[in-house]
């Protein structure tokens, strides 16, 4: 049994409605922010973390997701004959046995898809990674992360401050003791009633969690919205195992929406060398 993080899951299954109709026949995870589709941006992120094999959770329709990660043979020999730099396609090409995929036939819910990842994580510790919260720190949100479990272990999720009225669209931390940026998880409840939420820390989709959440999963129990809710087995470890939630230094940008998307490419561009100075000019005229 390993106490490293080397799995990572990538529940990619989702039909991508709040940005139709453009995931009409894209995989929202494959919509580009600036130049890169939003599922390289977590691929890289676990990358850095030393997550060395990252299975992919799908559904119908999302072939897109694997097959990107694919060589390209007919586009390198074209680029090849160009003399261009296949440099840029560097980070889309996987190792051999980097990528996994599994299918999750039904939309049960987060608990459910992260379950159908069960026998290729094993009995070891794995990362969850959500790609449509892209987060953004130097070192990633990710790295913070594995590099705080490998100081206290457990289980840690990334926790985010957000308004108390916000608090009902998300899984909320019951708070216990701080220190430094971890704190104490004493309960967990997902997406509460307004006004009885226990804090406005959320959990913004980064989780490093023990094998042990599996078994939980095994129940299959529904919970809020009637799916099988990751938060209602992860809440089930908290007394039997260390819980901490990480709050992260960097920015979070939800493309689950449109807006967020907008957002999310004015922040990525405005932080690269090529197109910010551009990308900078243009926001200074509006």
């Amino acid at each position: 049994m390993s106490n490293r993080v080397r799995k990572a899951v990538f529940p990619v299954a989702g039909l991508g409605t709040r940005l139709l109709p453009a995931t009409k026949t894209i995989p929202k995870e494959m919509i580009t922010v600036v130049d890169r589709p939003l599922i390289q941006y977590a691929v890289d992120e676990a990358r850095e973390a030393g997550i060395e094999q990252m299975i992919f959770v799908t559904g119908r329709g999302k072939s897109a997701l694997v097959d990107y990660f694919d060589v390209a043979f007919e586009l390198e020999a074209t680029m090849r004959g160009k003399s261009k730099s296949l440099d840029i396609l560097e980070p889309s090409n996987a190792r051999f046995g980097e990528i996994v995929s599994v299918r999750q036939q039904q939309p049960l819910g987060l608990g459910h898809a992260v379950w159908c990842a069960r026998d290729i994580v094993g009995d070891e510790p794995f990362a969850v990674l959500l790609p449509d919260e892209l987060m953004y720190g130097k070192p990633n949100c990710l790295t913070q992360m594995v590099e705080a479990f490998e100081r206290v272990g457990g289980n840690i999720v990334a926790a985010l401050e957000v308004p108390d009225s916000e608090t009902h669209q998300y899984g909320v931390i019951d708070p216990g003791e701080t220190n430094g940026l971890l704190t104490e998880i004493r309960g967990l409840v997902e997406k509460p009633k307004p006004g009885t939420a226990p804090s406005n820390l959320m959990l913004p989709g980064r989780y490093i969690l023990q094998p042990e959440v599996m078994r939980e999963l095994d129940a299959q129990e529904t919970g809020a919205g009637g799916e099988i809710q990751l938060t209602d087995a992860m809440a089930k470890l908290i007394g039997r195992q260390p819980f901490h939630g990480y709050r992260f230094k960097g920015e979070r940008y939800d493309c689950g929406s449109a807006a967020g998307f907008v957002i999310a490419n004015l922040a990525m561009a405005v932080e690269r060398e090529d197109v910010g100075p551009k990308v900078r000019e243009f926001i200074a005229t509006l």
